[in-house]
Formats: C-alpha cells, sequence, structure tokens
C-alpha cells in the first residue's frame, strides 16, 4: 500500500513512506550541518543530566586520563581558546569536579586537577559515547558504521584544509 504524504499515520522519520524526506534534496554540507546540529543537541541532553556542559567532558577525560594539567596544555590539547576553556574550568571548579592549584613547579602557572567527586560522574561520562554511538547508527549494519566512518573522516580532511587554505589566503 502506498501513502500520500496527507497520510500522517507514521512517526516523521519512520520508513513508512508517508512522509517526506527533509535531506532527499539536500547537499551533502546541509545534510551534516542538520546531522551535527542534532548531534551537539543530544550530548547537550545527556551530559546536562551528568551535570556537565557541552565541552566540559572532554576536559574531564583528559583530567582523568593524563592527570592534572595546566589550562594552557588543555586549551592545546582540545583545541580550544583561552577564555572558553578559563570559563569551562571555573564552571567544573564551582560544580567541584576540578580544582585550581599552583603549580609546585612554576609559581605563575595554575594546575587543574579532577576531584574526588569527579570519580563519581566518570562513569557517567564515559557511558555517553557508546549512548550516542549506539543512537547514531541504529539501524546501520557494521559495513554501513565503516562506510560512514570513513566518508565522515574524508569529510573531516577536507574541512581542516580547507580551513588551513581560507586562514592563509
Amino acid at each position: 500500500m502506498t501513502h500520500d504524504h496527507q497520510d500522517r499515520s507514521g512517526p516523521p522519520g519512520e520508513d513508512c513512506g508517508c512522509w517526506p524526506d527533509p535531506t532527499a534534496d539536500a547537499t551533502v554540507s546541509q545534510a551534516l550541518f542538520r546531522a551535527a546540529r542534532l548531534h551537539h543537541l543530544l550530548t547537550g541532553q545527556l551530559l546536562r543530566a551528568a551535570g556537565l556542559h557541552p565541552g566540559q567532558e572532554l576536559i574531564m577525560m583528559r583530567l582523568w586520563a593524563d592527570g592534572p594539567q595546566r589550562p594552557a596544555d588543555l586549551t592545546r590539547l582540545l583545541g580550544s581558546d583561552a577564555a572558553t576553556m578559563t570559563r569551562s574550568v571555573q564552571r567544573l571548579e564551582r560544580a567541584g569536579f576540578v580544582r585550581r592549584e599552583p603549580s609546585p613547579t612554576d609559581r605563575r602557572a595554575i594546575i587543574v586537577e579532577p576531584t574526588q567527586a569527579s570519580q563519581a560522574l566518570r562513569a557517567q561520562v564515559e557511558a555517553i559515547w557508546p549512548r550516542l554511538e549506539e543512537l547514531c547508527t541504529r539501524g546501520f549494519t557494521d559495513e554501513e558504521r565503516a562506510h560512514a566512518r570513513g566518508c565522515l573522516a574524508m569529510i573531516e580532511r577536507n574541512l581542516a584544509r580547507a580551513a588551513d587554505d581560507v586562514g592563509t589566503a
């Protein structure tokens, strides 16, 4: 049985043939933008449930993996900027997940370290990424997952090159 667009028996996104495909005429850039926007939205929802804002989980994961770090090193490692890192670390400190201490080797530097309270958060944060993967690739075969990773890696390389070219032009 075919459905016309007036038949709204299935929810949006359900492959029932009754809803128009919003990406049918989209460019790759438009589809990527929409997917990235939704991914960011979902990531934010999952992180807020853990008491974090997007990006803060990356700081915490780096601190848990590598131990105390200078904010400047975190900024470089995470590809951030100093102002954003400062605000993020301040929020994490107010939440009780990190503490800032003077560096024992450089009186001008501050060291950021995870608190004991952050260890309870660690399992939640580490569970978010597999959950996102599950949600993003629901219905994919292993082959489709591998193909998607390959396509996205190529897009990332193309965009990185373009950003370098634009930055030097």
